[in-house]
C-alpha cells in the first residue's frame, strides 16, 4: 500500500513530536549522573575549623566531616573531648547528610510533630543540634557534625562557623 505525500508528511511529523518528547525528559533518559563530592582537603578543613571554632569557646569537641553517601572523609577529635563525642558527632553529620538538613531544626520539627518523633528509630540517626548539610547551591555534598559543647545550638555554631570559613571553596 503506498503512502501519499501528506500521509507521509503526517507521519514524519508525528515521529519528530515523539522524538522531541524523549528528548526533553529530563533525567529520567540519562543513566549516568555527575555528583559534586568534596575532597579530603576540603574535609579536614571543615573539620579542623569546626573543632577550633569550639576550642575559641573553651569547648573540648569532635568533629566530623562526611561525603553525600554518609561515609567518614575527615574526623579531629580535641584534646579532652569525652569519647561520647565521636559518636555524637558522627551521628550528627550522618543525619544531617542524610536529611539534607540541620540536626537542630530535624532535633525542633520532631518535637513539635509525634509522626516526626519516629525519626530516633532510624538506626545512625541522632537528632540533637550540631549536624549541618555541606552545600554547593542547593546540593549537599556532605554535612559537618560537631559534638560536645555543652548544648547543640553551640555544636552546631561551631559546625556553621568551620563551613563559613569555606564559603568560597563551596562554588
Amino acid at each position: 500500500m503506498l503512502q501519499t505525500t501528506c500521509e507521509m508528511t503526517r507521519n514524519v511529523a508525528r515521529v519528530l513530536a515523539v522524538s522531541v518528547a524523549v528528548m526533553s525528559l529530563p533525567a529520567l533518559a540519562q543513566s549516568v549522573r555527575t555528583e559534586k563530592n568534596m575532597s579530603l582537603e576540603l574535609a579536614n578543613q571543615i573539620a579542623a575549623t569546626a573543632v577550633a571554632s569550639c576550642a575559641a569557646s573553651n569547648y573540648a569537641v569532635t568533629a566530623t566531616v562526611v561525603d553525600r553517601a554518609g561515609s567518614i572523609r575527615a574526623v579531629q577529635r580535641a584534646d579532652n573531648a569525652g569519647p561520647h563525642t565521636l559518636g555524637a558527632s558522627l551521628h550528627n553529620a550522618y543525619t544531617s547528610a542524610s536529611a539534607k538538613n540541620n540536626t537542630q531544626a530535624m532535633m525542633e520539627a520532631s518535637q513539635k510533630n509525634p509522626a516526626a518523633a519516629n525519626l530516633v528509630h532510624i538506626p545512625g540517626y541522632l537528632l540533637l543540634g550540631g549536624g549541618v548539610p555541606v552545600r554547593v547551591g542547593n546540593e549537599v555534598i556532605g554535612a559537618v557534625g560537631v559534638g560536645g559543647a555543652p548544648g547543640g545550638h553551640l555544636d552546631e555554631a561551631c559546625a556553621n562557623a568551620a563551613i563559613e570559613k569555606v564559603k568560597d571553596q563551596l562554588k
